[in-house]
């Protein structure tokens, strides 16, 4: 890194900090300001910032380790939630956005009625926000940190406990607290734009200059073929000499999507459909999410992993590819511009993630279950949540090693209870009784299948076994339990009125559904298979 690299990383650190902070007019009039950005955020700021969120500093990380162990096929271990999104974007985004919610939580007391409710609530809030997101959020300094190893900056500096490196990234956190502290999601949101171009652009010169290395697309192409690697070109697994076993391949496409606790959007996408103006905003911002993450931004990555084989073979830790490509051929200002880009893609992401934990610990936590406050102490209550998440997160950051792995985990402990999510829109049976018991068996499942007992069971198998198991738990634990009270139910089905079994209902209230359950079917479908389609399309015109 030259002085200019260092010149163009501060000018950056300077422009998200004044930018965070002009913001902050926007966020600090009340806890709506503060979380949902007053709900007058633009549909494509709002996804524009979802797309931020997703694209941390680990993707490029991940995804140079996924095509060094798995070649191109073992993205589908996040492709697949493409079908998630695409039914967020033609069916959820609208029911979420009609229900008007400040957290995903919210919807919990909402949909259900009494005690398990109030416990259901309380407990995920604490959950999520505390260990789950404190751990992904480590999990993004452990990427940042392997990117600055990648860089060999700061070797052997700063006589400090544990790994320097980390200590290193404590400016970069702070910056990011500072402006998401006090800006709120309005903050966030408008830095996320901003980082999202900035990580975007990095990701397609650092692609370039290692296509240009190993001398073109068509080059890269008959190397690898050459070297006896061309399955690590195939698009979808098959032939014997597959990477990516057919019980992990079905696991990603028939289980991992629906499965996973996000398969209904998400607190931190839910957070920005709530913050859009109405129903046909958040539609779009769910759309246009979908474009920009798997048909732009999916490609630059994966040229880079596949380019990093010929460049720098061997590596004992491929995650470190993207950063050592960096290092060795983009010159002085690009390479601090590349650099930038990536603290751009490790600050949306944790922003996002410190102000969303904010916002179930104050909101569905401290304003929910204690005696009522004003705005002034709920705001103040948001920003010392967001330090501490910050705090929390730092320390846990130090105890990791692997992204990929530690990738891997949060979606276990994360599989199962996405199908009583999805169900609890469409069909009344489902109550709180369903949900807490899949949340629960989900997390104990998920933590046996890492015991001795499982240790031959490949990832595939692990979402097999986590997602059926808690499937074999919640469905009798549903039918054996009463349902909901026709009161809560109604309720719930005047505030949305969602297409699906809602007979009783509909019958009670006298209002027909505002959708039709059969079309988001299809539309689901088509829109699944166009924006698939495109991607793999895409892939297959470069990698021919």
């Amino acid at each position: 890194m030259s002085r200019l690299d260092w010149a163009v990383v501060l000018a950056y650190l300077g422009a998200t900090l004044v930018l965070g902070l002009w913001m902050a007019r926007r966020g600090a009039r009340s806890l709506v300001d503060f979380f949902v950005g007053g709900r007058g955020i633009p549909w494509w700021l709002a996804a524009s910032s979802m797309a931020a969120t997703t694209f941390n500093v680990d993707t490029p990380l991940y995804v140079a380790g996924r095509v060094a162990r798995a070649g191109v096929a073992g993205n589908w271990e996040w492709w697949c939630f493409a079908l998630a999104h695409v039914l967020l974007a033609v069916a959820l985004a609208k029911l979420w956005r009609r229900a008007s919610v400040m957290t995903d939580l919210e919807l919990t007391e909402l949909r259900y009625g009494g005690r398990p409710a109030a416990v259901l609530r309380a407990g995920r809030a604490f959950l999520f926000a505390v260990p789950l997101n404190c751990i992904s959020i480590g999990y993004g300094m452990l990427a940042m940190r392997k990117v600055l190893q990648g860089l060999g900056l700061l070797e052997g500096a700063v006589h400090l406990p544990g790994d320097p490196r980390l200590w290193a990234l404590m400016p970069i956190v702070m910056v990011t607290l500072v402006y998401t502290a006090v800006a709120g999601l309005w903050g966030v949101v408008v830095t996320d734009l901003l980082q999202y171009v900035l990580a975007l652009a990095g990701a397609f010169l650092v692609a370039g200059y290692a296509l240009h290395e190993v001398g073109g697309l068509g080059a890269l192409t008959a190397q690898l073929r050459a070297a006896g690697q061309g399955a690590r070109l195939d698009l979808l697994p098959h032939g014997s000499d597959a990477l990516v076993p057919l019980s992990t391949m079905t696991g990603y496409l028939m289980v991992q999507w629906w499965a996973f606790r996000n398969s209904d959007g998400g607190g931190m996408f839910v957070q920005r459909l709530s913050a859009t103006a109405g129903e046909r905003e958040a539609t779009r911002a769910a759309h246009l999410f979908n474009l920009l993450n798997y048909v732009v931004r999916t490609w630059p990555w994966v040229l880079v992993g596949l380019a990093a084989l010929v460049l720098v073979p061997g590596l004992a830790d491929p995650e470190l590819a993207y950063p050592v490509l960096m290092r060795r051929f983009l010159p002085p200002g690009l390479l601090g511009l590349v650099f930038a880009s990536l603290l751009a893609a490790f600050m949306s992401t944790v922003s996002t993630q410190i102000n969303w934990g904010a916002s179930y610990l104050v909101h569905d936590l401290y304003a929910r279950f204690g005696p009522p406050r004003d705005e002034a102490t709920l705001l103040r209550a948001a920003r010392w949540a967001s330090i501490g998440l910050t705090l929390l997160a730092a320390g846990l950051s130090f105890t990791m090693a692997d992204v990929g792995e530690v990738f891997r985990f949060l979606i276990l402990i994360g599989n199962g209870p996405g199908l009583v999510l999805l169900l609890r829109w469409f069909w009344w049976r489902v109550n709180a009784w369903a949900e807490l018991s899949a949340m629960a068996a989900a997390l104990g499942l998920a933590l046996v299948s890492y015991t001795s007992w499982f240790e031959g069971m490949g990832f595939g198998g692990r979402l097999w076994f986590t997602a059926l198991g808690t499937l074999a738990v919640w469905l009798p634990v549903m039918l054996l339990t009463p349902p909901e009270r026709p009161e809560v139910l109604e309720g719930f089905y005047r505030r949305v009125r969602p297409g699906g079994a809602w007979g009783p209902q509909q019958r009670a209230t006298g209002l027909a559904p505002l959708d039709s359950l059969r079309r988001d079917v299809g539309r689901w479908m088509l829109w699944s298979a166009a924006t698939l389609g495109a991607m793999l399309a895409v892939g297959a015109a470069l990698l021919r």
